[in-house]
């Protein structure tokens, strides 16, 4: 019970982390990750250029 009760803790601890970097990286969701930088924007793997304001070199 206290190794289950240990992991229901860790989990609720780690959503918070886990939902910030899936919102401060570019390409997240449906855009599939980062498939390359052009001209300092990224690109998704959809084929797509990311709205992100980070520049890539």
């Amino acid at each position: 019970m206290k190794l289950w009760s240990a992991f229901v803790v860790s989990m609720i601890m780690m959503a918070p982390v886990m939902q910030v970097n899936a919102q401060n990286y570019p390409c997240s969701k449906s855009m599939g990750g980062v498939s390359h930088c052009q001209n300092g924007k990224f690109v998704c793997n959809n084929g797509k250029i990311s709205q992100s304001k980070k520049v890539c070199s």
